[in-house]
């Protein structure tokens, strides 16, 4: 599946959180916009300094009534390490099935000879499940463009 657009409607998805609860889209965007951040591997050097970096500004997107999630194909149990490890603040969902990274055309079908990781991609979804703003990344070493993304959605708010 291609990559998802700016205007199209985002697939509801449910996946499985670090204590393992199902969580759907559908259930975070009654909580407020939906920050979807699609990472490759937890633990990893770029990775967790993107994961760090929204820990270190959650208020923020608090602030802009923003629900964020990090989606990656690690394990449940590999994301509550990590989630503890780095004192993430915010819900990490596991697609280990990879069937939501699919869905949003943000999967590899071979990283460094592995077979079906996340790519790095931000999506922004607003509370009707349109999607807002897109940005998948070709480059693994590169960060999602947090200017723009908290720019959006102060305009979102």
């Amino acid at each position: 599946m291609s990559k998802l657009q700016s205007g199209e409607s985002a697939p509801n998805f449910t996946l499985t959180d670090t204590e393992r609860n199902k969580v759907s889209l559908e259930q975070l965007v009654e909580k407020g916009t939906v920050l979807l951040l699609f990472y490759p591997f937890a633990f990893s050097s770029t990775c967790t300094e993107e994961m760090c970096t929204v820990r270190d500004n959650h208020k923020l997107y608090q602030s802009l009534d923003t629900v964020v999630a990090g989606i990656s194909v690690d394990s449940f149990f590999t994301l509550k390490a990590f989630k503890q490890f780095e004192n993430i603040n915010y819900t990490l969902l596991s697609d280990f099935n990879k069937t939501v990274s699919r869905n949003y055309g943000v999967l590899y079908e071979d990283f460094y000879g592995m077979k079906g990781v996340s790519k790095r991609a931000a999506f922004i979804i607003d509370k009707g499940r349109t999607i807002q703003y897109a940005e998948v990344l070709s480059d693994a070493d590169q960060l999602p463009d947090f200017r723009s993304i908290q720019d959006l959605l102060s305009k979102i708010k």
